[in-house]
């Protein structure tokens, strides 16, 4: 979900080439070497919760789950639901003990799309909140694709790694865009290798310059990803990149133009421009209609053909939901208090702001998105259905889309879209790991595994709202009172124990701070219009 010029990019991969030891300075910088998690434990005990184990799996439990420094060591069920779990035969005691009796245990969540935007990156936010947010929604794992600097989310992922920050683990996959030579392609992949990507997001060049980067990272063992932008998709569509090894896709473009059965090209207007994102977005939600239909031969040609290499789909249904209904997305109750106001301007309707197409948004403009959708979410239901991979991603930070609370609300899409609650945790584990090749890593709540877990109070399987930072509404019936349940209680992240409330803490502390510094009311809804009139 982003916007540079193909020369800006290629001046940038450029500079990201020759930045040397400036990344590394750079990062200690914007986030010095601090980290609030407790641990690791020789030995940790997780006591009486039920499990989510992520493999598709129905919950079970009550179980203790043993942890040895990042390690799950141990899982053993201790009883039944709702009778008292006797102590004889239970794991041995832990240098440190949590109890979870009564609360799910899951995976730890793996978010396939993100970017680390930083303070000079437009939004105006740093990696610190970026990060809390994350992790104080239980994604433990995040790959980054693209427009974060190369070099300066390889040096976080390092930190991350040796747990010198509060921050997922990350994964870097730099961007490939701007190339100009079949040469220079293969030179610019050769060089992310040896830098230490573990693979490469592309986004649109001419088709033999695409096919020789593909090319190029499928000899290195680089795994790829792609955003099939429009200004290119013409000249190749998902069947075509990957026909030539590209092993996933980000969002919907390069899909339905694969299934056009009367059409090669979009049925754009006369006056279309592309960087006029009113333009853009406002067109790109009349694509699906122009599409094979459901069910179709061609539909059903598109799907067996992806299914057969394996390709996996992450569609960021969220990214795009304020197009459907603005209103509440601009209105969501997380923006009052988690969204830092620099940010905030950056969501404003802009003509230079990325995502910030909003300059006439109409209720035609809603309709023809909600329509849109509901052919999308088929597509993708129906690939699921038949053993195709989905996986989950957000690309938060533009349209009014929260870090964090996005990748949460990409839950509730996906079981919109047709996923059992179990088959949205699967996607958002197990499927995700594989995706990244790291199955034998994380994912599941399994023996072996890296200790990567979310604990929360409440089912999520029953409401995934309970996974939101703000949590879900419930009536007490006892107390006749509506109180906020839920909320991810502790992250774990390579067996050291994050406070999830602490982390939302300091976010909202962070948000408060940054609204007195621009004289601001701190407890005022931020506004939308800008005008004297509406403050």
């Amino acid at each position: 979900m982003h916007m540079v010029s193909r020369c800006g990019l290629a001046l940038l991969a450029a500079i990201s080439i020759n930045l040397g030891l400036w990344a590394e300075q750079d990062t200690k910088a914007e986030l010095p070497d601090a980290r609030e998690g407790e641990g690791q434990y020789g030995r940790l005990v997780l006591r009486g919760g039920y499990i989510i184990d992520g493999t598709g799996g129905p919950a079970y439990g009550p179980a203790d789950v043993v942890i040895e420094n990042n390690r799950i060591t141990e899982i053993k069920i201790v009883g039944t639901p709702d009778s008292p779990i006797k102590p004889e035969g239970r794991p041995a005691k832990g240098d440190r003990e949590l109890d979870v009796t009564g609360k799910y245990i899951l995976p730890g969540f793996v978010d396939v799309h993100t970017h680390i935007h930083g303070k000079d990156f437009g939004q105006g936010v740093s990696p610190d909140y970026i990060f809390k947010l994350w992790l104080a929604h239980g994604v433990t794992t995040a790959r980054v694709v693209g427009y974060s600097g190369f070099e300066r989310t390889l040096d976080f992922k390092r930190r991350s790694a040796e747990n010198k920050i509060t921050a997922p683990r990350l994964l870097a996959y730099p961007e490939f865009d701007g190339v100009g030579s079949v040469k220079e392609a293969r030179e610019i992949i050769q060089r992310y290798k040896k830098m230490g990507a573990d693979g490469v997001k592309f986004l649109g060049n001419p088709k033999k310059i695409l096919l020789a980067g593909l090319d190029e990272a499928e000899k290195l063992g680089l795994r790829t990803t792609m955003h099939h932008a429009q200004t290119a998709v013409t000249d190749a569509n998902v069947l075509d990149t990957s026909a030539h090894g590209l092993d996933s896709m980000e969002h919907w473009y390069g899909l339905p133009e694969a299934m056009f059965e009367d059409r090669l090209i979009q049925d754009y207007p006369s006056d279309y421009i592309y960087t006029d994102e009113m333009d853009r977005f406002g067109e790109a939600g009349k694509l699906w209609k122009q599409t094979a239909k459901p069910g179709s031969d061609k539909w059903n040609e598109v799907m067996d053909t992806l299914l057969e290499r394996d390709f996996a789909i992450n569609p960021t249904f969220t990214i795009y939901v304020a197009s459907r209904d603005l209103m509440r997305m601009s209105r969501a109750i997380w923006h009052d208090e988690y969204t830092m106001p620099a940010l905030w301007d950056f969501y404003r309707p802009s003509e230079v702001a990325h995502g910030s197409y909003w300059f006439d948004w109409t209720t035609e403009h809603e309709i023809e998105w909600k329509k849109n959708y509901k052919l999308w979410m088929q597509f993708i239901n129906d690939y699921k259905n038949r053993g195709g991979k989905v996986g989950v991603g957000s690309d938060t930070g533009y349209i009014y889309s929260l870090y964090g609370f996005g990748y949460i609300q990409e839950f509730e899409l996906l079981q919109e879209a047709g996923f059992h609650p179990l088959e949205v945790i699967r996607s958002a584990t197990y499927i995700g790991a594989q995706e990244l090749g790291m199955e034998d890593e994380i994912g599941a709540v399994e023996v072996g595994k890296m200790a990567d877990l979310v604990v929360v109070d409440e089912n999520p399987l029953h409401n995934f709202k309970v996974l939101y930072g703000t949590g879900a509404v419930k009536l007490n019936r006892e107390s006749g009172l509506v109180e906020r349940v839920g909320g991810v209680r502790w992250t774990i992240k390579d067996g050291i124990i994050y406070d999830a409330f602490k982390l939302r803490a300091d976010v909202r502390e962070m948000v408060r701070g940054a609204k007195i510094e621009a004289g601001m009311n701190p407890d005022k809804p931020l506004a939308i219009a800008n005008s004297p009139a509406s403050e």
